[in-house]
């Protein structure tokens, strides 16, 4: 490819303004914050106000892949989203589409072993100890009706 401006760059399957700066664009990938695209952009040797629309299509396979690898380029583990995953019990970080996949699973999971957390989302209840005596009702409203006046 030409090594002009793009104006839409697709990085990690989400198209990107290419007029945005290489933080900014970053951070609209999911599971990416503004502080870990400082984070990759440093890493990348990216200066992070460059625009997206002007970096190569090398760089652009360079990001991706310390998106996808981010514990083998030193980044620390409370950085990461899902740190000591139970399956494999490795630090992970998920991106896009794997973050919501995991959730579901982990509900899931939570309602085979029938903890108490997976009970709550079995009968869609408050998971995180809120009141639920007024709020967080759900279904139709009943009104009061009178009662008829005794004679």
């Amino acid at each position: 490819m030409s090594t002009g401006f793009k104006h839409i760059v697709r990085i990690i399957d989400k198209d990107i303004d290419g007029m945005k700066n290489v933080v900014d664009a970053l951070s609209d990938i999911k599971g990416v914050g503004m502080r870990l695209a400082h984070i990759i952009a440093g890493k990348a040797g990216v200066s992070p106000e460059m625009r997206v629309g002007y970096l190569t299509d090398e760089k652009i396979e360079e990001i991706e892949e310390i998106i996808r690898n981010l514990p083998d380029y030193g980044v620390p583990s409370w950085l990461l989203n899902r740190r000591r995953d139970i399956e494999s019990g490795k630090d992970l970080h998920l991106i896009s589409s794997d973050i919501d996949l995991q959730v579901k699973a982990d509900i899931e999971r939570l309602k085979s072993i029938w903890c108490w957390r997976g009970y709550r989302h079995a009968y869609g209840l408050k998971v995180r100890g809120q009141r639920t005596k007024t709020t967080g009702r759900a279904g139709k409203t009943v009104g009061v009706s009178k009662s008829k006046a005794k004679r």
